[in-house]
């Protein structure tokens, strides 16, 4: 099989995905999280939390993107599309388009994604639903959160974080995330489009503390075709 050319990224990018998005990427039923209370972490500038908090569903997001100004954020985030979208065009023989269509409708899906996030964004005078916080330390209480997500940022930078970062990370979520809930994780594969040589390793050490599986994602689009890591936190955990 022909190798696929790397994504070109230095540093962490802010993503501007949309909510319809999130729900094709990790299979979620949003119906379903009426009085839960949820996370995205690594959110950027999605509009995942401005749609839930529409709907009265109690989300937050965390993403060191978050410190500064406002408008100087929403004015980062509007670059950032210019930055990805010319990649991504670049690249487009590489992608699945089945969902997107073309790179012209993928674009178009960030930018509406990003003037909904802006909005609510800069709605939220006293920041509470929007926090400048990375990992592997979040501001919130243990067993706070029913639902976790991160999307393309655990895993895609595996060669720039390596894996004790990684461990430290998802032993944060699964701290901040209640007994019996869930964190779910996509993509599994780096931005060089190769499994994460670590992945299961890290999961044998979480075991006591969480159960894992995989599921499909339902938006298909990165060159190596991905699950969606859900851990489901313990109730009790166990002893090794």
């Amino acid at each position: 099989m022909e190798k696929k050319p790397a994504y070109p990224q230095t540093g962490v990018a802010s993503t501007c995905r949309s909510y319809e998005e999130y729900e094709r990427m990790f299979g979620i039923e949003t119906d379903k999280l009426t009085g839960k209370k949820v996370l995205d972490v690594a959110g950027g500038a999605s509009s995942f939390t401005a749609r839930l908090c529409a709907r009265g569903i109690d989300a937050y997001a965390a993403d060191p993107f978050y410190a500064g100004d406002r408008q100087a954020v929403v004015a980062l985030a509007r670059r950032e599309i210019e930055t990805s979208s010319a990649k991504v065009a670049a690249m487009s023989q590489v992608y699945d388009w089945s969902y997107y269509g073309s790179p012209e409708r993928h674009r178009r899906i960030r930018e509406a994604s990003l003037e909904s996030f802006a909005v609510h964004f800069q709605s939220e005078a006293d920041g509470e639903r929007y926090l400048a916080a990375s990992l592997p330390r979040l501001p919130f209480e243990s067993d706070t959160f029913s639902l976790i997500l991160c999307s393309h940022f655990l895993f895609l930078y595996a060669d720039q974080f390596g894996e004790a970062f990684h461990e430290a990370a998802l032993r944060e979520l699964l701290r901040a995330a209640m007994p019996g809930g869930e964190i779910r994780i996509y993509p599994l594969v780096t931005l060089a489009w190769e499994p994460v040589s670590y992945l299961n390793r890290l999961l044998d050490i979480l075991a006591a503390d969480a159960e894992a599986s995989f599921v499909p994602s339902g938006l298909p689009f990165v060159p190596l075709e991905s699950s969606v890591l859900v851990l489901r936190k313990k109730t009790i955990r166990s002893e090794r």
